[in-house]
């Protein structure tokens, strides 16, 4: 029981530093983060946003004319829209806003074809009727047509129909309303449906603020959003997606990332990020799908694990022989003594019989063996990936590294040098599954996954997330 607590304990302090971006990531209501010429930006309110080179690196400099709040953007053929709103709302202005969109030909600030068109109005609010026009979210069906949700607390979460084309209003639609006591909303589709995510509680308190992301789903983009329970948005249901978490306050403003098959993120704010000053901040997340519902997924805490396939439930090991346990059978026939605890397998045990240099992998049954613990910690500052950095994965108290090689195998090395072919980028799927693949191949431009071939040996391979070879799980040790 100690040395479970104890890893238990050294996974929440891990929490607090590897599930946060780094560099500025300052923003609130931001924008769904989105790719540009292999950059990622994402705009907040006031105007501007942040720039990243991997997803993992935030710092301010994106560029967005207009000032207001809670802008989104998408992009739609080869142009980016991006739809803000011109005012905060709110009853000292009788809730007048105004939903703008605008369309550029790339993100980046310093393209010389960076140019927003002219912002063109497509929603409005005034004279205290029962909506706020802020807070725009923009979502693409499977149909091509284009939507715009919008609203806060102050009455309705409205849906309108824009052209994709143009990004004008469509002549003559109507707004409808959908959803209530809410805000921040976000629409996206997935296999038959069509998902509302909104932020339900209190923001703009610091750390006092109580922001959680919510959501229902309907057939139509025009609801009825029903969640779980089939309780109707319009009668303020929503199952939770994503609330806070250690040390990060109030989650809001979600929107939807599609990389690949299996691969999706959500990105959102924190308002108050205790470890940034209790700064609003970007929070990515992946997205796990369960029964048909989207909940935020998990950031690989540093700990000490077992590598698990998910083909056959097998373990990523060291090929060595394998060192017996003392003792043989037990059980049979009366029991008159009583029965002690075993000590477990350790590693002074068992690594004099390991050979020095490269020791090769296989895979074998989950024994919970020293030839099977991994230490797996996060390395901030060796780069990153969409809303996580690199790993390394070493033997538990040795510094052999899991390390992928020229061949498109895998091996471990005596130690650790910090190289790219060392460094791993582990994921979860939205099966809720994890992806785990080397930052860089030696003289590999493919983008290769650890796999399992067979039963029994580990090497590297295309990513198949219809393929159980692909998946592993992670056992703490």
């Amino acid at each position: 029981m100690k040395r479970t607590l104890t890893i238990l304990a050294a996974a929440l302090v891990s929490v607090v530093t590897a599930s946060a971006q780094i560099g500025a990531p300052f923003i609130h209501d931001p924008a769904t983060v989105v790719e540009c010429d292999g950059k990622w930006y994402t705009f907040g309110t006031g105007g501007g946003g942040l720039i990243s080179p991997d997803g993992w690196h935030w710092e301010s400099g994106a560029v967005r004319p207009g000032g207001g709040a809670a802008p989104d953007a998408m992009k739609i053929g080869d142009r980016y829209l991006v739809a803000y709103s011109a005012t905060g709302g709110g009853a000292a202005i009788g809730h007048r806003g105004s939903i703008l969109v605008m369309w550029n030909k790339t993100l980046d600030p310093n393209s010389p074809d960076f140019q927003y068109t002219e912002p063109m109005t497509v929603a409005t609010s005034e004279n205290f009727e029962d909506c706020d026009a802020i807070d725009a979210g923009l979502c693409m069906g499977p149909d091509g047509r284009l939507w715009l949700t919008y609203g806060t607390y102050f009455g309705y979460i409205r849906v309108c129909e824009l052209d994709p084309k143009t990004g004008a209003r469509i002549e003559g639609n109507q707004a409808v309303d959908v959803a209530i006591s809410c805000e921040g909303s976000y629409m996206t589709y997935k296999d038959g449906w069509y998902y509302l995510t909104a932020t339900h509680g209190t923001c703009c308190d610091g750390a006092n603020s109580t922001y959680c992301i919510i959501v229902g789903r309907s057939k139509s983009p025009t609801g009825p959003f029903l969640d779980n329970l089939g309780r109707d948005m319009m009668q303020g249901g929503g199952k939770l997606v994503h609330a806070s978490e250690m040390r990060k306050i109030g989650a809001g403003h979600m929107g939807r990332v599609v990389l690949e098959d299996g691969v999706e993120k959500m990105s959102f704010h924190y308002e108050a990020d205790l470890d940034m000053g209790g700064r609003s901040t970007l929070g990515i997340r992946p997205i796990v799908w369960k029964n048909g519902w989207p909940k935020a997924g998990e950031i690989l805490a540093d700990g000490n694990y077992g590598i698990v396939s998910e083909r056959r439930g097998y373990a990523l090991e060291l090929a060595v022989k394998t060192t017996r346990m003392a003792g043989g059978m037990r059980g049979f026939g009366p029991q008159t003594e009583p029965a002690k605890p075993m000590p477990d397998q350790t590693l002074a045990d068992v690594i004099g019989t390991w050979p020095e240099g490269d020791i090769d992998l296989r895979i074998g049954a989950d024994m919970f063996r020293p030839h099977q613990d991994w230490t797996i910690t996060a390395v901030p500052d060796a780069g990153g990936y969409l809303g996580g950095a690199y790993y390394k994965i070493l033997i538990n108290g040795t510094d052999r590294a899991l390390t992928a090689t020229a061949e498109k195998e895998v091996t471990t090395e005596a130690s650790f040098t910090g190289a790219d072919n060392q460094l791993w980028q582990i994921e979860q799927l939205t099966d809720g599954t994890w992806r785990i693949m080397p930052k860089a191949v030696p003289g590999c431009s493919e983008r290769l996954a650890l796999v399992a071939v067979a039963d029994g040996t580990p090497s590297l391979g295309k990513f198949d997330f219809n393929s159980d070879n692909s998946k592993w799980s992670f056992r703490i040790h």
